[in-house]
């Protein structure tokens, strides 16, 4: 433990200038780190000082619900005033909507670089933190990593109370508990659990902060530090905490109890439990009529297994069984591969690199470019690979149908986790046929079945079989026969009245 160290450790010291000269020996010389001392009370002449760190604090807070306050009121003060009692400074003079107190300097110090402001009396054996931030902020905007055609336009932010603030406003509720935590040696970055209570499991949130609690590292800079730090199967391809951008989902999962993990400097916030369906599921399918969203649901299913098998049966088919292709059909993929000189697998190895390299430059590439320069390369490169001879049109199209059903599953981490399945699948089918494509597909399955998410199977409600949740699996069924609540929940599984169902009133017979 070194010097530095040691001093957070010490409480505040009846010495003034001794207390004032410990926070100067911990804080070092940042520049960024104010110190205003001033003189208050007529009669006592009083020192104090304020510390606060600069671009994390409103200036004009520390003026006028610290400074003022004290040099104007505590220069009017009578004889009699308690002076050097804490709550007597706290309710009289101080003026912020939130002071609390301090005896250690380490608590006053992770508030002090954290954005409040700290003060230092004379005469007083603690110190005091106000809420005095103030940084600049980016405004609440549209995601834009899960977009929705109808639904609300909001989405997370970087600040962590703007982003408690939107599930609030979506959840009117006194049992929605948010609690606490700071993670990270160095970093001590704020993160909230939040969950309603009455509705979570039982266990659940204790589960929760108890791994939270257990992250031991300098820093955590974004929620997927935490991510890693707390999954269940930390090296499985499958995510088994879902992220999002958007506080309507939020707030859907904690209606279904659920618990959020919000993280500052972050607008992803983590969701669990969570079942591998949730990954297919978009908003828009709760904001639609039940048999829009149930629809373009099951595209979704339909895209999630074009996009993991398609090359696979396309190469074992062409490789090895040419006897289940159509005639015509096998003809045309054998006319096309004629001056094509590599194998089908390596052919499919090469188009599906090159692919996600198109995705990854369109990613990473300024967004007026991006687009543009994705959309470009794919047209120019497959038409002059074709025109070489290099790969089949054949091969060309199917790579593009498989990319678009890439693009069809609304999660981004669920989408990766396909994209990096198709490989061995695809590397067992080249190589063994029908029988390496199962053999893999078996393994992926019996993997994916022991999964778990914060010890809730992960395939549920499909596996184990869970009758009374299939209503929002595969297909969506209407509001109003949705009377439970999933199987997750606690002990309130009723979140709808008797006699939902729209009941239009019947023609008067003439």
């Amino acid at each position: 433990m070194d010097d530095r160290e040691v001093k957070l450790k010490q409480h505040v010291m009846f010495d003034f200038d001794q207390s004032l000269k410990t926070v100067h020996a911990i804080i070092g010389k940042s520049a960024d780190i104010i110190s205003r001392e001033f003189v208050f009370h007529h009669d006592k002449n009083l020192r104090a000082a304020v510390l606060f760190t600069e671009g994390l604090v409103d200036p004009a807070r520390i003026t006028n619900e610290l400074i003022k306050p004290l040099t104007l009121l505590g220069a009017n003060l009578k004889s009699t005033f308690p002076l050097f009692q804490t709550e007597a400074l706290q309710r009289h003079l101080l003026q912020s909507s939130k002071v609390e107190t301090f005896q250690t300097f380490e608590k006053g110090i992770v508030a002090l670089l954290s954005g409040s402001a700290i003060l230092l009396v004379e005469g007083y054996e603690e110190g005091f933190i106000v809420s005095t931030m103030g940084w600049a902020k980016r405004s609440v905007d549209e995601p834009q990593s899960e977009p929705v055609v109808r639904g609300p336009r909001d989405g997370f932010t970087e600040d962590l109370q703007t982003n408690v603030a939107l599930v609030r406003r979506r959840i009117r509720d006194p049992r929605l508990q948010v609690e606490a935590l700071k993670v990270g040696k160095l970093s001590k970055t704020d993160v909230n659990v939040v969950y309603i209570d009455g509705l979570i499991k039982e266990g659940l949130v204790d589960e929760v902060k108890t791994r939270l609690k257990g992250i031991n590292t300098d820093a955590i800079l974004e929620s997927g530090y935490i991510e890693e730090f707390i999954d269940d199967a930390p090296l499985s391809p499958f995510p088994t905490i879902q992220s999002t951008e958007r506080p309507d989902k939020v707030a859907a999962s904690l209606l279904e109890g659920r618990a959020a993990i919000m993280v500052d400097n972050t607008p992803f916030v983590l969701i669990v439990p969570t079942y591998f369906w949730q990954f297919l599921q978009a908003s828009d399918d709760y904001y639609n009529r039940y048999w829009v969203g149930s629809f373009f649901r099951f595209i979704r299913y339909v895209a999630f297994f074009i996009s993991l098998v398609l090359p696979s049966l396309y190469v074992m088919l062409t490789s090895f069984h040419h006897e289940m292709i159509p005639t015509q059909l096998a003809l045309s993929i054998a006319a096309g591969r004629e001056v094509v000189p590599l194998p089908v697998l390596i052919e499919a190895l090469v188009m599906e690199i090159a692919f996600e390299l198109m995705r990854e430059a369109g990613l990473r590439l300024p967004r007026q470019v991006g687009q543009a320069v994705s959309i470009v390369g794919s047209l120019v490169i497959g038409e002059a690979a074709v025109t070489a001879g290099i790969v089949s049109p054949f091969m060309v199209i199917i790579i593009a149908i498989t990319g678009i059903a890439s693009f069809a599953i609304p999660n981004y981490a669920g989408s990766f986790a396909i994209r990096t399945l198709r490989f061995p699948l695809l590397i067992a089918s080249g190589t063994l046929g029908l029988l390496g494509f199962s053999a893999m597909f078996a393994v992926l399955a019996i993997h994916v079945i022991h999964l778990r998410s914060f010890g809730e199977p992960y395939l549920a409600p499909a596996t184990p079989f869970q009758p009374t949740d299939y209503k929002d699996l595969i297909f969506r069924m209407p509001w109003w026969s949705m009377k439970k609540r999933p199987s997750l929940a606690s002990d309130d599984k009723v979140r709808l009245g008797d006699n939902q169902k729209p009941q239009p009133p019947k023609p008067e017979k003439s």
